[in-house]
């Protein structure tokens, strides 16, 4: 008689705010895992994901594109 455990999906918007809450520093991971009820290695990949890929929100960013002869009106 053994029950099987269902994985829980979270939500992207679910994981964001608990890897933002983790890099904020205020709390420690164990903290932080405890109060949203997942485990504190969890956290720990989460607060590292958005740490890698923060950096793409910069890329490509160049300041306003300058607008050329042949486009203007």
């Amino acid at each position: 008689m053994t029950e099987s455990k269902k994985r829980k999906s979270h939500l992207p918007e679910f994981k964001a705010k608990v890897g933002l809450e983790a890099l904020g520093g205020m709390k420690t991971i164990n903290q932080i895992a405890q109060e949203y009820g997942v485990h504190p290695v969890q956290v720990g990949q989460w607060k590292r994901e958005i740490q890698a890929q923060a950096k793409s929100l910069f890329e490509g960013k160049r300041g306003p594109q300058p607008v050329s002869a042949e486009s203007a009106p």
